[in-house]
């Protein structure tokens, strides 16, 4: 028996497999199918065993092409190696005949199928592809495609093949500017590509590799190459369109273009305007849809846009510029319906009156704006003749004779044409009424030389009344030489003060105009004049009456402190130092008090101040994705009286850093589910999300992770910038939960990437294609139950086991103890020899 001990359960496990085989290969005549590896010279298949006593032969019957026969004594095999390529499947008959030929057994069908071995190299359609890009062409999109083919069984691993991309030349970033589907061999760019490929850069060389899946898997290389053409999304130049066109609308005044068809254009507005008279049609061409008019608007500028079919835009939006050309089509426009002037009745030939100045609505610096101006008619007319002219381009209205007389006639009426020049029949009658006034010949007198003294709190609010003054003309009422003007001649440098007239008495109001300063002034001795719009005639001059005088005097009050600067503003990295010092905040106090500086706000606790300096520094870790824009007020106050503070808004704005890991947007579990089985291969739609949202936009990466089965079963598509499609590439799954895994990674500097798995369920649905509401069991784990009775089951056993050798022992001890203590030493002695 020590040959059997040293057998291990390695052994037996073999011998087992060696008796199924021998008992395997041989059995009695009856329809039955074989498998048979190709490649496999000489092969005995099967022993149809002879069931009958009589003598009997075995008869073949069907075309095996001469390569599977049967012997007389009942095996079947064949002559030569199989070949899937050549035949895949055998179909015949075996019986069995006596001496006689009488059918003994039979006919029994027979099958052969012959399984394929991975003996075929994948091999591509041509060596060499040639494509074409251009420029910042959309990123997932292909635009090529490789083939390559497999002689071996196409629903095996021999035959399923993977594309790759091993080498691209040139390489000047580091970073592959294609991609390949690995099982479609569709090529396209990259993100990096899309935005690095430059039209006339030298042409791109990839080389290729597909393979097989099999276990030692064939190779075969191709090359690509790819010149990248110049990108087709270019803003259009400027576009003039006349304004009030007669045309037919809408008609095409530019167009843009993308860089393939499978993209819908649409235009944005860059200001809201009240009216937008421009649409875009799918074959990118801009139109506009009615006349424009440059006097509403002279220009627009809008965006046209190219966006996928799922709503995403494919690239940057294009600047669209119309101009409005102009057309004479306006009118001019009197300044008023009465234009009023005033002359004295002692002013100089040749003085200039007034200036009749009308508009134009046409384009301001064109021809079509030029007006000129003729004098049709003055009334009275006097006897002198017209006393005034206009000049033809400008509009002055001039004294051209001498014999203005206020007591004969105090007001002279003046018809103008104003004439378009580029369109004199576009012209506009316009009146003036030139007021002939008495000489300024009297100055204005204050009631008052003094006004004595008047005392102010420094805080007191602007436009306060001060003191009322008032000074007299004896001129003609209601002119310009009565008029009274007030000015402050010395005392008030900084502009605190400021005097208001009213026209119709002349009285004067001083008000507080500025802050007051105790601190800088605390008295302002003011010098104020009294003065005419119209100059004083030749002879008389201004004089002392026409010069008041009036004391303010300032009260000292304490006030609050007061900042450098009305607003701060910081911005900084999110992920700084705790501690980092941000920014000084500096105040004072008008009277020279100590200041205590603070923060009010600070709702995270970000910040911190020194409380006499008024530095700024971090007080724990910022974070951009809890608030980007954190606002605190810094309070200055007092350090003697509390109750006076001053605040302002310290604004603090972060920039991001990528420390977020990017994640699935939601939780999928009850999302995707499908009725097991599978009719066809389903897909389903994921997004992800970054919580980082940098300021460039996310954009997402996805790929599948797990191992080669997990691209055996699936295939991941871009969809857009956060989404992307998960696609079964069979339908024979199992049913229960599919945790796909896939890797996520995000656009940051530096990149972040997660580990995630989507699930999707196979489930047995009801009659509303519902999944029913039993647990479903998650492929390759065990339920609760099936752990429990694998547990149960092994203590059992291993039960079993020990009361086996504890009855062994016991009866091992009754046969020592029969036998005596001679036996016993007996046999102790052969086990030590």
């Amino acid at each position: 028996m020590r040959w059997f001990k040293m057998w291990t359960l390695k052994d037996f496990l073999i011998l087992l497999c060696c008796i199924q085989t021998l008992l395997a290969d041989r059995g009695p005549l009856t329809s039955k199918t074989f498998h048979v590896p190709e490649g496999t010279p000489g092969l005995q298949i099967y022993l149809f065993e002879q069931t009958d006593s009589r003598s009997v032969n075995f008869i073949l019957e069907g075309n095996t092409d001469h390569t599977i026969y049967i012997q007389n004594d009942g095996w079947l095999g064949t002559r030569e190696a199989l070949d899937w390529e050549k035949r895949s499947v055998y179909s015949f008959k075996v019986k069995t005949v006596d001496s006689r030929g009488t059918v003994i057994e039979g006919p029994y069908d027979i099958t052969v199928i012959v399984d394929d071995i991975n003996n075929n190299a994948p091999s591509f359609n041509t060596s060499r592809y040639y494509g074409e890009v251009r420029e910042q062409y959309r990123p997932g999109r292909p635009f090529i495609q490789v083939f390559a083919t497999d002689r071996d069984d196409p629903s095996t691993p021999n035959a399923q093949l993977v594309y790759k991309i091993k080498q691209q030349i040139p390489d000047p970033t580091g970073v592959m500017f294609f991609k390949i589907d690995n099982v479609t061999g569709e090529i396209s760019t990259t993100l990096e590509g899309s935005m690095n490929l430059k039209f006339g850069d030298k042409p791109y060389e990839l080389v290729l590799e597909v393979s097989d899946l099999a276990e030692r898997p064939f190779i075969d290389n191709a090359k690509v190459y790819i010149t990248i053409l110049e990108n087709l999304w270019k803003a259009p130049k400027p576009v003039t369109i006349l304004e009030n066109s007669t045309s037919p609308h809408p008609y095409t005044i530019t167009k843009v273009t993308w860089n393939d068809q499978s993209v819908i254009y649409e235009l944005h507005q860059r200001e809201k305007f009240p009216r937008f008279p421009f649409i875009i049609d799918q074959n990118g061409n801009i139109n506009v849809t009615e006349p424009l008019d440059r006097e509403e608007r002279d220009q627009y500028i809008f965006y046209a846009l190219a966006k996928n079919y799922n709503g995403v835009a494919v690239a940057k939006p294009l600047e669209i510029e119309v101009n409005v050309e102009d057309i004479n089509d306006n009118p001019p426009v009197c300044p008023a319906e009465l234009t009023i002037f005033e002359v004295q009745e002692n002013e100089a030939i040749g003085s200039v009156i007034g200036v009749l100045k009308a508009m134009d609505m046409d384009q301001h610096d064109s021809p079509n704006s030029v007006l000129s101006y003729t004098l049709v008619e003055q009334w009275p007319d006097t006897s002198p003749g017209k006393l005034f002219r206009i000049t033809l381009y400008n509009g002055d209205i001039q004294l051209i004779n001498a014999g203005l007389n206020i007591q004969r006639d105090n007001q002279y009426r003046l018809k103008v044409d104003v004439s378009d020049e580029g369109n004199p029949s576009l012209s506009t009658m316009c009146w003036v009424a030139i007021n002939v006034i008495d000489i300024n010949d009297h100055i204005p007198i204050f009631e008052s030389f003094d006004y004595g003294n008047v005392t102010l709190r420094e805080d007191t609010p602007s436009q306060t009344l001060v003191k009322e003054i008032q000074a007299t003309d004896d001129d003609e009422p209601n002119t310009g030489s009565s008029a009274i003007e007030y000015l402050i001649l010395e005392g008030d440098p900084d502009k605190m003060f400021t005097i208001q007239t009213n026209p119709e008495n002349n009285r004067g109001y001083v008000r507080v105009a500025a802050s007051l300063d105790y601190e800088k002034y605390q008295e302002h001795n003011l010098v104020i004049a009294a003065r005419n719009p119209e100059p004083l005639v030749t002879g008389i001059s201004y004089n002392s009456s026409s010069v008041t005088h009036l004391k303010v005097i300032i009260i000292d009050v304490d006030e609050k402190p007061v900042f450098d600067n009305p607003i701060h503003q910081v911005q900084v990295l999110e992920n700084i130092t705790t501690g980092t010092f941000l920014k000084n905040i500096s105040a004072f106090d008008p009277e020279g008090d100590k200041i205590l500086f603070s923060l009010s706000g600070n709702k995270f606790n970000w910040l911190r101040i020194n409380e006499e300096t008024g530095e700024i520094f971090t007080n724990a870790p910022l974070d951009r994705e809890r608030e980007s824009h954190y606002v605190v007020e810094v309070i200055a106050t007092e350090s003697k009286n509390s109750k006076l503070s001053s605040n302002v808004s310290l604004h603090l704005y972060l920039d991001d850093v990528n420390d977020n890991f990017p994640e699935l947007a939601k939780d999928y579990y009850s999302d995707f589910f499908f009725c097991h089985p599978l009719r066809k291969p389903e897909s389903v739609v994921f997004s992800g999300v970054d919580a980082d949202r940098p300021s460039w936009g996310t954009s997402l990466r996805f790929r599948l992770g797990g191992n080669e089965s997990t691209l055996r079963d699936w295939n991941i598509q871009y969809v857009n910038a956060t989404s992307a499609r998960l696609t079964m590439l069979h339908a024979d799954f199992p049913k229960g939960v599919i945790n796909v895994p896939i890797i996520i990674r995000d656009n940051g500097r530096p990149a972040l990437e997660s580990s995630v798995s989507v699930p999707v369920r196979l489930c047995t649905c009801d009659s509303d294609n519902r999944c029913e509401k039993t647990p479903l069991k998650t492929p390759g784990l065990t339920t609760v139950g099936m752990a429990l009775g694998i547990l149960f089951g092994t203590l059992a056993v291993i039960g079993i086991i020990l009361a086996a050798v504890f009855i062994s022992m016991n009866k091992n001890k009754k046969k020592a103890a029969r036998a005596g203590p001679a036996n016993n030493a007996s046999e102790t002695a052969t086990l030590r020899a």
